[in-house]
């Protein structure tokens, strides 16, 4: 285990919360110098395609997904909506040079990374059941009943207490501000 889990930081939330756009707009809003913000953004390994928009991932078959797990290559690792997802051990290494690593997670996992980095902080992006449904109908992967049965298992699934919680039911540039600010506070309470 890495002594400086704190300064891992595990952003979590429902499909449909808009979670990746606000990690986006916070990434796209960072300061220039690396300096200023010493932070990284480790990618995530998912047995899904890329996309044009959204996240950048590493896509990998099934099959290599499983291999590369068995040989020990993910910090972190999860299943969620019958897709894999891992993180790298190396996309962790600079938790070691005193850097903060951002990792895009899943509620679910949140108590298996917890037990691995107990240390970690917590940011839960969530959204109202309203735009919650609203988002995952206009995504158009799952039909009405699969979307009604996701917000209901939404209620029984609640991840442990964040250090920072954001309702993105607004502007985008209002959630990732909340983000940006409070990445910004983190580090400079280190320095």
């Amino acid at each position: 285990m890495l002594d400086s889990g704190e300064r891992l930081i595990y952003v979590m939330g429902p499909s449909g919360a808009g979670k990746d756009s606000v990690l986006q707009w916070a990434r796209e809003h960072l300061p220039a110098t690396k300096a200023g913000l010493p932070l990284h953004w480790a990618r995530r390994t998912i047995t899904r395609a890329p996309t044009d928009r959204g996240e950048q991932h590493e896509s990998v078959s099934v099959a290599l997904f499983h291999q590369l797990a068995h040989d020990g290559a993910f910090a972190l690792q999860w299943e969620a909506n019958q897709t894999s997802y891992g993180i790298r051990t190396e996309a962790l290494a600079p938790l070691a040079w005193g850097d903060g690593v951002i990792v895009n997670g899943s509620r679910a996992h949140c108590p298996q990374a917890l037990a691995r980095f107990p240390r970690m902080k917590l940011v839960h992006v969530t959204a109202s059941a309203a735009t919650l449904r609203e988002r995952l109908l206009a995504r158009g992967r799952e039909s009405a009943d699969a979307v009604e049965q996701r917000l209901s298992r939404l209620a029984g699934n609640q991840p442990p207490a964040a250090h920072l919680e954001i309702v993105n039911d607004g502007a985008l540039a209002d959630a990732g501000r909340v983000l940006l600010d409070w990445l910004q506070a983190q580090e400079s309470r280190k320095t």
